[in-house]
């Protein structure tokens, strides 16, 4: 299905940031639930799990049944329980934080039963009776697999088409290897397609190996689910220098291999969003000693998570704040930036120039969407790059769906596996089933 990944990367280095409960302190932390009726926690979540539900059955002992109502709401609660930003989500809207009492840690909870589910190898669906209807879904991420696993249980037969040789989209090459490592990512897409009767063609790229004609014809409906596409360049003079790369290609190269970092004693990462923190925080990780992020604006307007820019800067990292690369230069390879500062707007401020040693550079200022796959298709509409769509998923060509980053530009795992989610839902309906 997926193929295997070497036991050596780069990520191995790194231990969870996180550590998780043992069976005492999760049954500690489940008894100290209030169990709220009206459970805002419950509504932060973009799949809405019952979370007063599944702590409960925590609490009485019941992993199996808190596990089924986790995965019931979200089959991708083993890897969201790792990489959510709870503190923004369901711990930040705990009413302990009202109270001036510590939130219930929800994330370890959910990894804790979770984690049990995937130790004891539980099947906790299965596929339904076989409508007949066939469904391709372009992508193996986290948005076709939650699509998928729901479409088996509603018994139409699947196919989904990777261009990658590894499944598991982002959670598998971009995900910080603190939150998850690859491999429990292709674990998890394993156990997810584990349902039974979802064919997987990995090394085929929709549009090049397969066209959207033939996709159409040999299936009922069809569920986009592609992700974003590659880093985003600022285009400065010296960006094709070697040593410069964009952040989530090098990201990839670390989760999926080794990443040859011998000689870099100085790097520069571009951003202030969460692919840039995560990049800092890799880079020092694996030992650069000197590691900068660098941001056109303050830190407060940074569009990253607070926290996760203070643990960025336990680990070392040092910031540049109002700046921005007018250039990178050096001889066969980049030695060094040139920046100028920025005002409270991040406009560039004339005669301000400064230079930064550099051995590596990478940029992380985003990335650049794969909405234009679909611009082909009579009714399906693009907007600055992303599909448009429906609550649902649907796109305005009947039996065209989408969802995940290429939906949404670039949200959280919980998002993708919503929408996917929802969409195939929306599909069953449109092939004729009843509302599940």
């Amino acid at each position: 299905m997926s193929k295997p990944i070497p036991t050596d990367r780069s990520e191995s280095v790194f231990e969870d940031y996180k550590h998780e409960y043992d069976a005492k302190q999760a049954a500690v932390e489940a008894n100290r639930c209030l169990y709220c009726s009206d459970a805002p926690c419950t509504k932060a979540c973009p799949t809405h799990i019952d979370v007063p539900e599944f702590i409960r059955k925590i609490a009485t002992g019941n992993l199996k049944g808190s596990a089924r109502t986790i995965f019931e709401a979200n089959i991708l609660g083993m890897s969201c329980a790792r990489v959510c930003p709870v503190e923004v989500l369901c711990v930040g809207d705990c009413v302990y934080n009202q109270m001036g009492v510590p939130p219930i840690q929800i994330g370890k909870l959910q990894r804790f039963a979770t984690d049990h589910a995937y130790a004891q190898g539980w099947r906790l669906f299965e596929a339904g009776a076989p409508s007949g209807k066939s469904v391709g879904l372009v992508g193996a991420g986290p948005a076709s697999l939650a699509a998928a696993h729901e479409l088996r249980r509603l018994g139409h037969a699947c196919t989904v088409y990777e261009k990658r040789p590894v499944i598991g989209g982002l959670n598998t090459t971009g995900i910080a290897p603190y939150k998850m490592r690859a491999d429990r990512s292709v674990e998890e897409a394993e156990w997810v397609l584990g349902i039974g009767g979802v064919e997987v063609k990995t090394g085929v790229e929709v549009g090049k190996d397969i066209t959207l004609d033939r996709l159409e014809r040999e299936h009922a409906a069809v569920f986009v689910g592609v992700g974003l596409g590659p880093d985003t360049r600022l285009g400065v003079p010296g960006e094709d220098l070697p040593g410069v790369h964009g952040a989530v290609e090098v990201i990839e190269r670390m989760k999926l291999g080794k990443l040859a970092l011998e000689g870099v004693k100085s790097a520069l990462v571009i951003g202030g969003g969460n692919t840039a923190i995560d990049g800092v925080r890799e880079l020092a990780g694996l030992g650069v000693p000197s590691v900068t992020l660098v941001y056109r604006g303050s830190e407060a307007q940074m569009p990253g998570y607070r926290h996760e820019w203070l643990a960025a800067r336990e680990a070392g990292v040092a910031s540049a704040f109002h700046a921005v690369p007018v250039a990178f230069e050096g001889s066969g390879r980049v030695q060094r930036a040139r920046l100028v500062r920025t005002d409270a707007q991040k406009k560039p401020i004339a005669g301000s120039e400064l230079s930064l040693d550099a051995d590596l550079v990478l940029m992380a200022i985003g990335q650049s969407t794969l909405g234009q796959l679909l611009s082909g298709l009579a009714g399906v509409l693009v907007d600055k790059g992303r599909i448009v769509t429906d609550e649902s998923g649907a796109t305005g060509r009947k039996g065209w769906y989408a969802g995940g980053d290429c939906r949404n530009g670039g949200k959280e795992v919980v998002n993708a596996a919503a929408e996917g989610k929802a969409a195939a839902q929306a599909i069953h309906r449109m092939l004729g089933g009843k509302d599940a």
